[in-house]
């Protein structure tokens, strides 16, 4: 972590579908810099909550500042400021690496001049120069994964949000993918995550645990461990997942 500022703020956030409390009065903050794990099983409320953090979903009770931005009244400016990543492969497989680069630089609002000056440093630094008009669409899993990430921090975000990115690749692309998470922690820009992966969870800074829409646990990977009385986060998980009686989103 670089300073002590909030760049979430989550104050009694909520999200009701009729009588159904998808998120029920969750608070939490998160620092500049900070890798700050999303976690819960499936059912929990965590994938709305990240959607009402990104913008794209209204809470019905609560609030929320992402960016110094207000949720319910700048929704837009929060959409500008924010990176984001989906499991599910987010970029256009029929472009090129660079064409999808330059797009997203330009989705971003950046000057056209920045972009290009840019993309040859990312394409360089990801060793993508020579593949750089090959479409998406060829490029195994892993480089698309790292080139996913890149793109979504390409703007210099405040705090970039990945929702379970590393799902369905291998260990080792895995690490190499949490090296750039680091590297970009290191710049101060925020890492928002969500992973099913509970290694993965002991590289964060934070970790909140949600079940039935509340957060029922928020620490260090360490102080979890102890709270729990375990050795691994896998349990910890096990502990908290357990009690869950909701199966969906």
């Amino acid at each position: 972590m670089n300073t002590k500022e909030n760049v979430i703020e989550v104050k009694n956030l909520c999200k009701y579908f009729g009588d159904f409390k998808a998120v029920d009065d969750i608070s939490f903050e998160v620092k500049k810099g900070e890798i700050f794990g999303f976690l819960g099983a499936n059912g929990a409320g965590k994938t709305t909550a990240m959607k009402m953090l990104c913008a794209l979903s209204k809470p019905t009770a609560g609030e929320a500042f992402v960016a110094g931005y207000d949720l319910r009244k700048d929704p837009n400016k929060i959409k500008a400021t924010i990176g984001y990543m989906s499991q599910k492969f987010s970029l256009y497989e029929d472009l090129s690496v660079k064409e999808n680069i330059k797009l997203f630089g330009g989705i971003y609002g950046m000057k056209r001049k920045d972009i290009e000056h840019k993309t040859d440093e990312l394409l360089n630094r990801l060793g993508f120069m020579n593949e750089k008009n090959v479409r998406v669409k060829s490029l195994p899993l892993g480089w698309k994964q790292k080139l996913a990430f890149s793109v979504a921090v390409f703007h210099t975000p405040k705090v970039v949000f990945l929702d379970e990115p590393t799902g369905g690749v291998d260990p080792i692309t895995r690490r190499n993918f949490w090296e750039l998470i680091y590297e970009s922690s290191e710049k101060g820009i925020t890492i928002f995550v969500t992973t099913h992966y509970m290694d993965e969870a002991e590289y964060c800074d934070r970790i909140s645990l949600m079940v039935d829409g509340k957060i029922v646990a928020l620490d260090t990977p360490q102080k979890l461990k102890q709270i729990f009385n375990v050795t691994t986060m896998d349990e910890v998980f096990y502990s908290i997942a357990r009690n869950a009686k909701r199966s969906d989103n």
